[in-house]
């Protein structure tokens, strides 16, 4: 036996930083709470078997939409009574849904949006159930299944480390289809540096390019559309003025008339004759207005959806022109003979072809737009609407809607991201409730109480994956640190999402902490291990008070991080590592000693008649 099995060496344990778990944060139990296990419907026995731990805050974690909806309304009511009685505080994981209404299937639409936008709202209105007297925080994550819309990482860049755009997600804002630009080596004249470098992959600008190169092909469709359409009118034309005079009439208004009010083939059966033109040659000049007309309808239609693309982002000067072109064109759409008369119809089609000229002349259109831009567009238009109505309903006691970053390598994951949802989602939220007539003032602190983020420390920490090291993530909680409402704690070491205690890992919590301390930050904390109760089957709050070296009592000391060695699976009391067998085998203090000199061990014979005693 080696002395390391029971003396716990340097350095002193009753040092206030001791312990290799404290995290060097101190933060009371009454600070920290727990998260219920995701997995079950019955949360009510997950919070009963958790109470005798001492925790202050629970969260009922039930994020699975099926779960979640599997829990009876009655049990909530049941919680709430339980918090009541037993002063525990209560928080919830609302079920996982995708708020931009991306589908499994990866298109996006609005009825699915609107189907996440329901579910949401029962969830809060639920939770409400539970707090109908407080502001029960509720977490939402800001997607569920999108993959990351920019990949970034960190690497050595000519000595230098610096932050490479490998590749962007971009989005139609019409339909939602994603297309994904990669950084692909270039070769041609003005796409490489000097000495032949490849340029940095420029997401901006590949997305601007790539804009310009669709925008030139949609409209080079546009034009030989028209075209298509103005030959075949203007062919047909060639044909049957090809013939001769006749009572004062050309032959072309003689035919055009009946092209206009007769079916095709009673048309031909009633030219007279005499024109100078074969019956088969008037039959093909009909087949070319026809096809003129055909082409001429898809060149309008397109025609309308490119003008209404450009139009809701055209400046004033593009503005100016476009209107000028619908003036002009107002009068051939309006008219519903166009499509009788091949004149009209020639005229149609020059019109057309003036329109791809105008809509050559302007800014390109924003065809694609980053995906990041189009989910917080849409998830802000959801989460308004969820926190609306839940004002609408409970008023001051509404639950907070806190908007969690999902584990780092997925969409709207870092601290910019989720600063951008929360605040157009706070500027939707203030500019409906101003048309329902709250003031602007009263909308905007309800906007700030009920609309924040929960800050995962464990899922930002998977940045160091890309590259990213503890000052990133540090700056990271500067950026998020005037949103926070609540945080997720949760340690790991950066490549995969494993949840461990905090003081596990290498989540820089207490620079975290502090950083959101700055900005006042008073929410909830709540502890999600699961993958520490998963392998080792013990709650992991006993680990979490030694990580951030809670007090054991009110007076503050001692701290948890310093009885670490006094307590566990090993040994229940320190008079444990003083175990009487040690000594009676190897000696030490006066037990061991005869009874004669003090000590416990009895003589067989006495010292001065008999052999000395062992």
């Amino acid at each position: 036996m080696s002395y390391e099995y029971f003396y716990p060496g340097t350095p002193y344990s009753l040092e206030p930083v001791y312990g290799d778990v404290f995290t060097g944060y101190r933060a009371t139990g009454a600070e920290l709470g727990m998260s219920t296990d995701p997995r079950t419907a019955n949360q009510i026995q997950e919070i009963s078997n958790k109470l005798s731990m001492g925790v202050k805050t629970m969260e009922m974690s039930a994020i699975q939409p099926d779960v979640f909806e599997s829990i009876p309304q009655q049990h909530l009511k049941e919680i709430n009574r339980l918090s009541q009685l037993t002063g525990v505080d209560i928080t919830v994981h609302g079920p996982i849904v995708e708020a931009s209404g991306y589908t499994r299937q990866g298109g996006w639409d609005e009825a699915s949006r609107k189907q996440s936008e329901n579910q949401m709202i029962s969830a809060v209105e639920r939770s409400h159930e539970i707090s109908p007297k407080g502001n029960i925080p509720v977490t939402f994550h800001s997607t569920a299944m999108l993959p990351l819309a920019e990949e970034k990482m960190k690497e050595k860049v000519e000595g230098e480390i610096k932050e490479v755009s490998k590749s962007i997600l971009i989005a139609d804002p019409r339909t939602g289809e994603v297309k994904e630009i990669k950084k692909l080596e270039k070769f041609f004249p003005g796409e490489i540096l000097e000495r032949g470098k490849q340029k940095p992959f420029d997401p901006e600008a590949e997305l601007k390019r790539t804009n310009e190169e669709l925008w030139t092909r949609t409209l080079n469709n546009l034009n030989f559309y028209a075209m298509r359409g103005e030959e075949a009118v203007s062919g047909g034309f060639k044909i049957i003025r090809g013939g001769k005079e006749k009572e004062g009439k050309t032959p072309d208004e003689e035919i055009l008339k009946l092209y206009a009010e007769k079916d095709r083939d009673e048309a031909i059966k009633e030219i007279p004759e005499g024109f100078g033109i074969a019956k088969d040659a008037i039959k093909e000049a009909f087949r070319q207005f026809d096809h003129g007309d055909i082409f001429l309808r898809d060149s309008y239609n397109m025609l309308k959806e490119y003008y209404n693309m450009v139009y809701k982002d055209a400046k004033d000067n593009d503005k100016k022109l476009l209107d000028e072109y619908a003036n002009e064109i107002k009068p051939l759409v309006l008219d519903k003979n166009i499509d009788k008369d091949p004149l009209k119809m020639r005229k149609f089609a020059e019109t057309i072809e003036k329109g791809v000229r105008v809509l050559k002349n302007i800014e390109s259109p924003k065809i694609y737009v980053p995906l990041n831009n189009f989910l917080i567009d849409k998830s802000s238009e959801t989460f308004s609407n969820v926190a609306l109505n839940s004002y609408k309903k409970f008023g001051d006691k509404s639950p907070i809607i806190t908007i969690e970053n999902p584990p780092y390598g997925g969409a709207l994951s870092r601290a910019e991201e989720i600063k951008k949802l929360i605040e157009e989602s706070r500027k939707k939220f203030v500019e409906k409730a101003v048309r329902e007539g709250m003031s602007k003032s009263g909308a905007e602190d309800a906007a700030k109480k009920l609309i924040g983020a929960t800050w995962d420390v464990g899922h930002i920490n998977m940045m160091r994956k890309y590259g990213y090291e503890k000052a990133d993530l540090i700056k990271q909680a500067e950026i998020i640190a005037p949103f926070a409402k609540h945080v997720h704690l949760s340690d790991n070491f950066g490549y995969e999402h494993t949840e461990l205690p905090m003081g596990m890992g290498n989540v820089p919590i207490k620079e975290i902490l502090k950083r959101l301390g700055e900005e006042g930050f008073e929410g909830k904390k709540i502890i999600e291990a699961g993958n520490w109760f998963q392998h080792f089957k013990t709650p992991p709050f006993t680990q979490s008070l030694e990580a951030f070296g809670s007090p054991l009592f009110p007076m503050k000391a001692p701290y948890w991080n310093q009885i670490a060695s006094t307590y566990g699976n090993y040994f229940a009391f320190p008079s444990a590592y003083f175990p009487e067998q040690h000594f009676n085998l190897y000696g030490g203090g006066f037990s061991s000693l005869p009874t004669e000199l003090g000590g416990q061990v009895p003589g067989k014979e006495a010292r001065a008649t008999g052999t000395p005693m062992a």
